[in-house]
């Protein structure tokens, strides 16, 4: 039996750019880059999109770590 699998790879990189909308381009043409050149990305694991969100750190770090925080937490009651 074949089943599908739909997956996500949840990453943070570092970028030095002049505005939140350079710095996610930035990221996104790279790793568009990387996925088209690979074999195993585009034909095993068919990538099919690239997203991100771009932020200041400091205060939004804090704000996107609670989320990430009470979701786990979330997920975690819901398997009890």
């Amino acid at each position: 039996m074949i089943y599908k699998v739909h997956w996500i790879i949840d990453g943070v990189a570092e970028i030095e750019a002049k505005t939140k909308e350079e710095a996610e381009k930035t990221l996104k043409d790279g790793l568009e880059a990387y996925v088209t050149k690979s074999d195993l990305l585009m034909n095993k694991f068919i990538a099919k999109s690239i997203q991100g969100s771009a932020y200041i750190p400091g205060s939004d770090d804090d704000k996107n770590n609670k989320k990430d925080i009470d979701s786990k937490k979330k997920q975690d009651e819901e398997k009890t």
